[in-house]
C-alpha cells in the first residue's frame, strides 16, 4: 500500500528568544508580583535578558550575580564545578573523580575563571557595591540548566547573605536537575523539562550569544515603578468566546469552521470526561447529517472497532450497541464501553438503517490504533480460513512465532525481542502483510462486502506488523514508540479514506476522528514536538493541508474517570484546579463556562495564544500528586488547534460496567442531608 509522502519539518523550539522565555517565567512567578521583598538576579550573560523580563513582570528590582562555570581541561563544555563571588567553589565530585582531576588542576581552572569573573563584575556592576539580600526573597534566573553547577554555586553565594527565601527559575532543564536543585531551595520553577535533555539552545528559535554591552544596557533599565503592565488576557479571550452550550457551538459557527474539510479531528483533554464525549458525539452527528461524513475513526484498536462497524451497518451477530462494544476488553475498557459511546452507536445504527431505506450513503465506525497484536492475528487467520484455507495455514505458521515466544502477552514479547531474550517476529509479520497486499493488487473487482472484508484483513495485518515494531520499541526511548503509534494511526486514516473513496471518486471520503488532544493537536506547537515527537494531527496537516481541521477540548476542574496506574481499576478522581499560568486557568478566568475559541482566524486571540502556556493532558491514568510533571506541558495553542472548546467544570464518564471503586467514588444525591 502506498502512503502519502510528506516532507518532515524539523521540530520547533518552544521559546522564540530569551525575552519570551522570561515572560513565560514571569507568569509562573505571578504570585510574587508586588512583593516589596523580591529581588531578581540574572546569571550572566544568557540569564540576564530572561531575568529582566521576570523582574519587569513582577515589578521587582533586578541585578546580576556573576558565576563562572569550571570547565574540564580540554573539554570546557563539561562542567566540573562552578565559582561564585567571594571565591566560593562548588564541585561536581562525580565528574572530578571520573576525569581524575587533581587539586592543583582544579585550582588552576578556578584561577583562570576568577580573573574572568573579576572582569565581568567590573564591566556589569559599574562600581556598585555588593548585593544586599538579607531578609529578601531572591529569585535566581538563568536561560537554562544542564548539570546545574553554576546555579548551585549561585545558591551557595546567596545563602551566605541570609535571604528570607531562595527561588530558582529557568526556562528549560532536565527533570533530574530540577529535582536536585529543588531540594536545596524554597521554590524551583522549571518551565520545561525535556527528556532526553540535549542542550539548552534547542528550546529557543533565537539563542544568539548575549554580549557584555547587552547585559550593561539591561542592567541600566529599571524594572520597578514602570513594570510591564499586566495584559488582561481573560478579557481578550472573553470578547472572542463563542457560546457553546454543552460544548457544542452553533451550526453556523461549525459551518464556517469546517467548510469543505475532509478530515475533522476532535480531541479531549482526558479519556474519562462525560462532557467531552457527549459534545464530540453531538458534533459528529451534525457532521454526518449536514456535511455528509461517512466514517468515524477512533483512537481504538481496529478489530474491536470493526465489530462496532459491522453492527452499525446491520451486519454481524450483535443485536444491540452494548453487545457490539463488548469487543473492547483491553484496558481501559471504559474508554469505549461507556454510556456516551453506547448512545452514539445506537443512534448511528438507526441512522444507517434510514440511509439504507433511502439508498443514501451510510457511516462506519473504525479504529486507528495498534495495540491489538493477537486479536488482529486471529482476524487475519479467520478471514483466510473463509476465503483461502491454504493461505490460512501459511499465516498460522508465520504467526506461530508470537505464540512460541510468550503466548498472548504482547508487552512481554516486546521485552524479550528488544533485549535478546527471544526471537523477533518482524520478518514473519511483514511476509504475511505482503502476501495479503499482493492478493489485493491482483483482485480486479470485488462485491462491496467482499472488498470490505479484504480491507479489514489488510488493516489487521498492518496492525500486526506495526504492533510488533511498537512493542519492541516501547522498551527504548519514549519518542520512538510514540511516533510509531501516531504514524500508524495517520497511515490507517489515509488507508481508510482511500478505501471509502473508491466507491465514488467524485466525492472523496470525509472522516471525523476521535482521539486525545495529545494526538489530535499539532506536535510542532508543543514542547513535546521539540523532542522530536510527532502526532496524528501534525501528520494529517502535513499530508492534507486545509483539508483537515483540528479541534481540542479543555477543562479547569471537576471529576474524571481514570486509573491510579496502568491496568488498574477505573475510579472517579477529582481533577485539581488548573495550575497558575496554564491555558485552563486563563479560560476559567474569563468567567464563561462553556465556549468555543477559533484560533484559525487572524486577531488578538491568536496572537495571545501563540505565547507558550502550560496545558494539561489526562490520559487513562491520573496522578494528581505529580500533576505538573505527569500531566502538563507547554504549548502554543493557536498553532496546536484550529479551535478549542472549553467546559469549565466537568464530570466523569460513566462506564457500562463500573467497578466497585468507581461506584464508591460517587456522591449520593441526598448528600449531605442523608434524606
Amino acid at each position: 500500500m502506498n502512503h502519502t509522502q510528506v516532507r518532515q519539518e524539523p521540530p520547533r523550539p518552544i521559546f522564540r528568544n530569551r525575552h519570551e522565555a522570561g515572560r513565560v517565567l514571569g507568569g509562573l512567578l505571578e504570585h510574587y508580583r508586588g512583593d516589596p521583598d523580591v529581588l531578581v538576579l540574572g546569571l550572566p550573560r544568557g540569564g540576564v535578558p530572561v531575568a529582566w523580563e521576570v523582574a519587569a513582570a513582577l515589578g521587582a528590582p533586578m541585578d546580576t550575580l556573576v558565576v563562572r562555570k569550571l570547565g574540564a581541561p580540554g573539554h570546557p563544555e563539561f562542567a566540573v564545578g562552578a565559582l561564585s563571588i567571594g571565591g566560593r567553589i562548588v564541585l561536581n565530585d562525580d565528574m572530578v573523580r571520573a576525569l581524575r582531576l587533581t587539586a592543583d588542576q582544579v585550582r588552576s581552572i578556578a584561577r583562570d575563571e576568577a580573573a574572568e569573573m573579576v572582569r565581568r563584575e567590573a564591566a556589569y556592576r559599574a562600581g556598585r557595591g555588593p548585593i544586599e539580600v538579607a531578609g529578601r526573597t531572591v529569585i535566581l534566573v538563568d536561560d537554562g540548566l544542564a548539570t546545574g553547577a553554576s546555579m548551585f554555586a549561585a545558591i551557595e553565594a546567596i545563602r551566605e547573605g541570609e535571604p528570607k527565601r531562595i527561588v530558582v527559575a529557568v526556562p528549560a532543564a532536565p527533570e533530574s536537575t530540577c529535582r536536585e536543585l529543588g531540594a536545596s531551595v524554597d521554590e524551583m520553577v522549571c518551565a520545561t523539562m525535556p527528556t532526553p535533555f540535549r542542550a539548552v539552545g534547542e528550546w529557543f528559535w533565537d539563542f544568539t550569544q548575549v554580549t557584555d554591552e547587552q547585559v550593561r544596557t539591561l542592567l541600566s533599565m529599571s524594572t520597578t515603578g514602570t513594570a510591564v503592565p499586566r495584559i488582561d488576557a481573560a478579557a481578550t479571550i472573553r470578547a472572542a468566546a463563542i457560546d457553546a452550550p454543552g460544548g457544542v457551538a452553533p451550526s453556523q459557527v461549525l459551518e464556517e469552521l469546517i467548510g469543505d474539510a475532509r478530515f475533522v479531528l476532535i480531541g479531549e483533554s482526558s479519556h474519562g470526561t462525560k462532557e467531552f464525549y457527549r459534545a464530540r458525539a453531538a458534533m459528529t452527528r451534525w457532521l454526518i447529517e449536514e456535511k455528509g461524513f461517512t466514517a468515524v475513526a477512533a483512537e481504538a484498536d481496529w478489530p474491536d472497532a470493526y465489530r462496532v462497524n459491522r453492527y452499525v451497518h446491520g451486519r454481524g451477530t450483535d443485536t444491540t450497541a452494548d453487545q457490539a462494544l463488548r469487543g473492547f476488553e483491553r484496558f481501559p475498557a471504559w474508554m469505549w464501553r461507556n454510556i456516551e459511546v453506547r448512545d452514539f452507536v445506537t443512534w448511528l445504527h438507526g441512522h444507517n438503517a434510514e440511509q439504507l431505506r433511502d439508498d443514501a450513503p451510510q457511516t462506519g465506525f473504525y479504529g486507528l490504533d495498534l495495540y491489538s497484536l493477537h486479536r488482529s492475528i486471529q482476524e487475519v487467520v479467520q478471514y483466510l480460513d473463509r476465503v483461502d484455507p491454504k493461505a490460512a495455514q501459511r499465516a498460522r505458521i508465520r504467526y506461530a512465532c508470537f505464540d512460541h515466544v510468550v503466548g498472548d502477552d504482547a508487552q512481554a514479547y516486546g521485552f524479550a525481542a528488544a533485549f535478546g531474550a527471544g526471537s523477533s517476529c518482524e520478518a514473519q509479520a511483514i511476509r504475511q502483510l505482503l502476501e495479503l497486499q499482493r492478493v489485493a493488487i491482483a483482485v480486479d473487482e470485488l462485491e462491496p462486502f467482499a472488498a470490505d472484508d479484504l480491507f479489514d484483513a489488510l488493516r489487521n495485518a498492518c496492525s500486526v506488523r506495526d504492533a510488533e515494531a511498537y512493542y519492541r520499541a516501547m522498551f527504548g526511548d519514549r519518542v520512538s514508540s510514540w511516533n510509531l503509534r501516531d504514524k500508524h494511526m495517520a497511515d490507517s486514516l489515509d488507508a481508510l479514506a482511500n478505501h471509502l473513496g473508491r466507491s465514488d471518486e467524485r466525492s472523496p471520503a470525509r472522516i471525523v476522528v476521535w482521539a486525545h488532544n495529545s494526538h489530535v493537536g499539532d506536535a510542532r506547537a508543543t514542547e513535546l514536538g521539540g523532542e522530536g515527537q510527532l502526532t496524528l494531527g501534525q501528520l494529517t496537516r502535513e499530508r492534507h493541508g486545509r483539508d483537515c481541521r483540528l479541534i481540542g477540548f479543555s477543562t479547569c476542574s471537576g471529576t474524571v474517570t481514570a486509573a491510579e496506574e496502568w491496568g488498574g481499576p477505573d475510579r472517579r478522581e477529582t481533577v485539581r484546579f488548573a495550575l497558575p499560568s496554564s491555558i485552563e486557568e486563563l479560560l476559567h478566568d474569563t468567567g464563561n463556562r462553556e465556549f468555543l475559541l477559533r484560533t484559525d482566524v487572524p486577531g488578538k486571540v491568536g496572537e495571545l495564544l501563540r505565547q507558550p502556556r502550560l496545558q494539561r493532558a489526562i490520559g487513562v491514568v491520573y496522578r494528581p500528586g505529580t500533576e505538573r510533571q505527569s500531566h502538563y506541558f507547554h504549548t502554543r495553542l493557536a498553532d496546536q488547534f484550529d479551535a478549542l472548546i472549553h467546559i469549565d467544570h466537568t464530570t466523569p464518564l460513566e462506564p457500562l460496567e463500573p467497578t466497585s471503586e468507581w461506584i464508591a467514588g460517587t456522591t449520593p444525591e441526598t448528600y449531605p442531608s442523608g434524606l
